[in-house]
């Protein structure tokens, strides 16, 4: 069998050892354009964890890997005016020449052949003259690119432009300097590699890019500039460059890893953004992971480059996605600029969601005790503590909104329950809102609440547009209010071009077969092709469902709910006339955000001239359409700031749902960063939802400042007292009814030991040191 490895660097000789390692009869060549001692860059950063991996795989490699790298544990964050530094990390760094030199030593030794200065044949010809073809020539890969329609890969190359220098000052943390300087912040990444030598890699954004001038400077100018801007940093030291280049990072993913006999590794299928170091540690894995598939297939190309595919996509977009997720948040630094500095380092620290409140308590007790003071001092004599004096955690900590004060952050997400009788909420309603009521949420939702007979998504959907109406949903909120701490919120919403469908586990927004009532919208553009075609609103539609609207939120007041929400999301009446997809109108209420804006707001400032001035009122909208051509980001901006202009109290972020040809993101928090943003550049209080799970993560968006509230759907409906279990889990007394006392006493009695067992046995499992800093 002859293998061609396309590219010398750490993806490509690693899979070539390992192979040549187990079956010493492969023909296996390795061609690299650069000579033996060419490198880019300066150190590689690999995790504990990468660690282990590496010396399960190959021992040799591992252990002369070991002997040359610089061990730390801790991450330092320097800030304005303020340090903060996060232990247990457990990182190394290794020069990246050094560490090649290693795995070409043990390539060689292997009897892998190396030709260095040499450019490998067009991929027809390679594909033809050897059995395996293996594309790990990086970003700029000529394999890649040689099949571009086949591999079919997608690059986005982000706005924010970065250098990779050296340094001989020491580090003994990974650490982040933020410099602002009269032409805007620099960021500074910096770690050390081996004695004598660190890593900089240097950041800004497009706009302080080009009031500094870099882009016409050489080399040696932009290192000269940068040694002034980092001058205190630096402490006498001086920025060492190797081709330190000003770039634009590319995000490269491919549809496609494998064609025929050809298969790519390493930065050339895809990329990770250096701010999460994880490079490097994709390649080599990638290596690890086509190795095992050819064990597994018996040497059987076509079917191990198959399995290589299959096993390997989900964890390599999963590190994408958290690398990703962690570029932006330094894309949108100026979002974060005026937190206080405590609060800004646990955000950094969280920003990719793979470390959290919880395991931030694990690693840095005191950072999450300092973080935990810090949200209790900002709400003064409202904050809650436990019987010692300590701040209870970011989640569980009360949130004022006009005259209403809420207990805690989380929340009953809205969730149609397609139960109701003729809009009459029944029984199941009471159960389901009483019950997860006496479970401790600070804020239940209603289902989306219709405003006419036929503003109803299905026949099963609840309303508020007659007596009957109002005297069920007066039963259900006396009941949380005699029995609960919990605050209710009615939603109102009308389903517009999504309605008269059929129950959502019949066929969610597929049109009744029979029974259908007559839908509006803002243009007449059905959901689906075999959907009802909505007629376009008119003036007098407007008028009607305005009144309609004020009427069904007058009922809401007498029925003593605490607080209003007008739904303007997920592709419903109101909804439709925010979104570009679905508003084509060629009057004053289409065209332009701001008059796509105009009937929504008209509906919401009726709503608040009606509903009471010391009530707060929310509004929910979709911050993307997850769609080509929908809302913008900045779109979504001022949405919530014309809303918040015209006494909106708090925005309820949602995504999507607008049209049938959306395709979301999905991901754990994965909506958090469109609250994130709404709240921290629209100056709004927001909502967040979406596959929020654990009050561990309720405590990382709150502390963070990503989210006023925390919103939970589907864990409520698996357990009506995940909010009092949570709780319990952080030592935390919340208030219960007197008839479920003893079972609350034995939470508070157990579960805080079974919390501490836990911590414990964690620490005991930490990974053991490596080696020591060198």
């Amino acid at each position: 069998m002859r293998i061609a490895v396309v590219g010398g660097g750490p993806a490509g000789l690693y899979f070539a050892l390992l192979m040549k390692r187990d079956w010493p009869d492969l023909d296996i060549t390795v061609f690299e354009r650069n000579q033996p001692d060419d490198t880019f860059g300066f150190g590689v950063v690999f995790s504990d964890q990468t660690l282990d991996i590496f010396k399960a795989a190959d021992e040799a490699s591992y252990a002369a890997i070991r002997d040359n790298f610089a061990y730390w544990d801790d991450i330092e964050v320097h800030f304005k005016d303020s340090v903060h530094r996060v232990s247990g990390n457990g990182f190394c760094g290794c020069s990246r020449r050094s560490l090649l030199l290693l795995i070409q030593a043990r390539a060689r030794q292997l009897g892998v052949e190396l030709r260095f200065g040499e450019e490998a044949a067009d991929i027809e010809t390679l594909k033809t003259s050897y059995d395996l073809v293996v594309g790990s020539d990086g970003i700029n890969s000529r394999i890649r690119e040689g099949w571009r329609d086949r591999f079919q890969p997608k690059v986005d190359l982000r706005p924010n432009h970065f250098t990779w220098m050296g340094s001989t000052r020491p580090f003994d943390a990974f650490t982040f300097f933020f410099k602002e300087t009269p032409h805007g912040v620099f960021i500074a990444h910096c770690y050390q590699y081996e004695a004598g030598r660190s890593t900089w890699v240097l950041e800004t954004d497009p706009e302080t890019f080009r009031k500094a001038g870099l882009g016409a400077m050489d080399e040696a100018a932009s290192a000269a500039f940068l040694e002034g801007v980092f001058a205190e940093e630096l402490q006498g030291h001086r920025l060492i460059t190797n081709r330190s280049l000003w770039r634009n990072f590319p995000m490269i993913r491919c549809r496609n890893w494998v064609v025929e006999n050809v298969v790519l590794l390493g930065d050339a299928k895809a990329t990770a953004h250096f701010s999460i170091g994880s490079g490097t540690k994709l390649a080599m894995e990638d290596a690890i992971g086509l190795h095992k598939a050819f064990h597994q297939a018996g040497l059987q190309v076509a079917d191990a480059l198959a399995l290589f595919e299959r096993s390997r996509r989900e964890e390599v977009e999963k590190t994408q996605h958290a690398a990703d997720v962690s570029l932006v948040w330094f894309e949108q630094l100026g979002r974060f600029w005026d937190f206080e500095p405590l609060r800004f380092a646990f955000g950094l620290m969280t920003r990719s969601k793979a470390i959290t409140y919880d395991n931030l308590a694990l690693r840095a007790p005191d950072m999450v005790k300092a973080v935990d003071e810090m949200v209790a001092g900002e709400l003064g004599p409202l904050a809650r503590r436990r019987k010692d004096g300590s701040a209870v955690p970011p989640a569980f900590q009360p949130l004022k909104l006009r005259d209403l004060t809420l207990e805690n952050r989380l929340v009953l997400a809205p969730m149609c329950q397609y139960s109701a009788d003729d809009g009459v909420p029944g029984d199941w309603h009471l159960m389901h809102y009483g019950s997860r009521a006496i479970g401790g949420p600070g804020l239940i939702f209603t289902e989306m609440t219709c405003v006419a007979a036929d503003a109803r998504i299905t026949p099963g959907c609840a309303g508020l547009y007659n007596d009957e109406q109002e005297a069920a949903w007066s039963r259900i909120v006396a009941f949380v209010h005699a029995n609960s701490a919990a605050k209710l919120c009615l939603q109102l919403g009308h389903a517009g071009r999504k309605g008269a469908t059929k129950l959502m586990w019949e066929g969610m927004d597929r049109p009744l077969a029979e029974g259908a009532w007559p839908i509006i919208s803002a243009s007449p553009l059905p959901y689906y092709p075999e959907s009802q075609v909505p007629r376009e609103m008119t003036r007098a539609d407007m008028d009607r469902v305005k009144a309609e609207f004020v009427a069904a939120a007058e009922r809401g007041a007498r029925a003593g709910f605490d607080m209003l929400e007008l739904h303007c999301a997920h592709g419903y009446l109101l909804a439709s006339f925010l979104s570009p997809l679905t508003n084509r109108r060629g009057d004053e209420y289409g065209g332009s955000i701001e008059n796509r804006l105009r009937y929504p707001l008209e509906v919401f400032r009726a709503l608040r001239e009606t509903w009471p001035r010391e009530k707060p009122m929310s509004v929910r909208i979709s911050a993307t359409d997850w769609a080509q051509g929908g809302l913008s980001a900045e779109d979504s901006v001022a949405i919530a700031e014309a809303f918040a202009a015209e006494g909106c109290d708090l925005v309820d972020v949602s995504t999507g749902q607008t049209v049938r040809e959306s395709r979301p993101v999905y991901g754990r928090m994965f909506q958090t960063p469109f609250s994130d943003q709404i709240r921290n550049e629209a100056r709004v209080a927001t909502m967040c939802v979406g596959n929020i799970t654990t009050a561990d993560q309720a405590n990382t968006i709150v502390a963070s400042g990503r989210a006023d509230l925390v919103a939970l759907g589907r864990p409520h409906l698996s357990d009506p007292s995940f909010v009092l279990r949570s709780a319990a889990w952080y030592g935390v007394d919340l208030m219960q009814p007197v008839q479920y006392g003893p079972g609350k006493d034995q939470l508070l009695r157990n579960t805080p030991r079974e919390r501490q067992d836990l911590e414990a046995l964690k620490l005991k499992a930490k990974p053991s040191r490596h080696a020591v800093s060198a």
